[in-house]
């Protein structure tokens, strides 16, 4: 099979050999594999293969009996789990905390490939009016801020500021917007300001102003947003979010850093009263409402800014690079 090599602000694909169905793991030939943060690879002096953790596809060898068939159209989960600990068991596999100690020197590939091996039970069987491109959304599209906005439970009562318009950002202002929560997007990139103002964004703030906290409080009538997302992993957005928001509010952290932010456990915490989610994926159990928001959203399709043949990976990746991107998918047998 072919999969991708990345790295040195090169794409390009190579030979790997084809995985094989064992034990309760199965075989999937994958249509449709979105890009997420493989442009930081893109652009490091580093190089990998084996790359990417979204995809559908469909099930073309299984070893054993189990909840799926080959022909089955699928969602290929980022990651894997044990499948029998009580995170697993309640679809929380993202948090597994015996990945290492289950999967000794196994792993699934990545999912930028023509084939991938995968757990059966993190394979959930698509509907049959969800096509792969759309399917493929369920990925980190719409993954972190689906389980962001049920986790504090966005309402159309709330005042909702989500910072950084990247992809996952304006995926969470679309899931925002289908809760009819009242949305601030924080973006200081031109392309993904009027994104989200195509997305319906309610206010667009732009944070190299020194007055935003000002300007949120306006908006609020001075109380301060109800829920805050950072999808931007920049330590200002995360500060901004804590300051932003109300007393008794609620905020998440989506975007990965690596650094720290100064806290302060009483002022911040405390006497704010208000609660931080770290989320990192979405509940398998919630897959049928993931489905139907993918139906439902008017929204969902202009998520996708761009799909290419996975041979035309490397201009894909520099798009990614340049931040004029929403969602990008690629194709891997074109």
């Amino acid at each position: 099979m072919k999969h991708l090599r990345i790295g040195k602000r090169k794409a390009y694909m190579v030979d790997a050999p084809d995985p094989v169905a064992e034990d309760d793991w199965v075989v999937i030939k994958i249509h449709a594999a979105p890009l997420c943060t493989e442009y930081k690879l893109f652009m490091s002096e580093n190089e990998a293969e084996g790359v990417g953790h979204e995809a559908t596809g469909e099930v073309v060898e299984i070893a054993q009996p189990g909840p799926l068939k080959v022909g089955d159209r699928v969602l290929v989960s980022p990651s894997v789990g044990c499948g029998v600990c009580y995170l697993c068991q309640q679809g929380d596999y993202i948090h597994c905390q015996s990945q290492a100690q289950k999967y000794p020197g196994k792993h699934s590939g990545g999912h930028l490939a023509q084939y991938i091996a995968k757990p059966a039970h993190l394979c959930p069987v698509l509907p049959d009016d969800i096509d792969y491109i759309r399917g493929s959304l369920a990925g980190c599209a719409f993954g972190p801020a689906f389980n962001a906005a049920k986790r504090m439970n966005v309402t159309a009562f709330d005042t909702y500021m989500i910072t950084g318009m990247g992809p996952v950002g304006l995926g969470s202002l679309t899931v925002g917007k289908f809760r009819n929560a009242k949305v601030i997007a924080v973006e200081s990139l031109p392309y993904r300001q009027e994104k989200a103002k195509e997305l319906g964004a309610d206010y667009v703030l732009d944070p190299t102003d020194p007055d935003i906290l000002k300007q949120i409080m306006d908006i609020t009538n001075g109380k301060g947003v109800e829920k805050a997302l950072d999808c931007s992993g920049n330590e200002k957005a995360e500060r901004l979010c804590i300051d932003a928001v109300a007393r008794r509010g609620d905020l998440a952290f989506v975007g990965e850093n690596g650094g720290t932010i100064p806290i302060s456990p009483s002022g911040d915490f405390i006497r704010k009263g208000i609660t931080l989610h770290g989320v990192w994926h979405w509940n398998l159990h919630d897959f049928p409402e993931m489905m139907d928001l993918i139906r439902r959203s008017p929204n969902a399709d202009k998520l996708i800014s761009h799909i290419f043949p996975m041979s035309r990976a490397q201009e894909a990746l520099e798009l990614c690079a340049k931040h004029e991107t929403a969602k990008v998918i690629l194709k891997p047998w074109e």
